[in-house]
């Protein structure tokens, strides 16, 4: 059974920081792609990161140069080091894997429970 699970969410003053972790069970995960997105309410999962086995990174637009993505193939785990959080940051984060690199929620074919982060001004 696949299972993603992350961690790492809570409560952070705007200007704070916090880090995401994320498990995966994948048998070979150091051959996928993960990524993380974030949805918050009334909008579209929006993608924010992803890394491949190699550690080719790209990032959104909106978190580069806050955010750093990494991972480590040993522990089965990828991270979201997340500083200089903004309001705007609020969202449910997930982790996802898939094999193929993509930036839109189709491209990815496991998912975590989500991890809620919520900035406060």
């Amino acid at each position: 059974q696949v299972q993603l699970v992350e961690s790492g969410g809570g409560l952070v003053q705007a200007g704070g920081s916090l880090r995401l972790s994320c498990g995966a069970s994948l048998r070979t995960f150091s051959t996928y792609y993960m990524a993380w997105f974030r949805q918050a309410p009334g909008k579209e999962r929006e993608f924010v990161a992803r890394i491949s086995w190699s550690d080719n990174i790209y990032y959104a637009d909106s978190v580069k140069g806050r955010f750093t993505i990494s991972r480590d193939n040993a522990k089965n785990t990828v991270y979201l080091q997340m500083n200089s959080l903004k309001p705007e940051d609020t969202a449910v984060y997930y982790c996802a894997a898939g094999a193929n690199p993509g930036w839109t929620a189709n491209a990815y074919d496991y998912w975590g429970q989500g991890t809620q982060v919520t900035v406060s001004s």
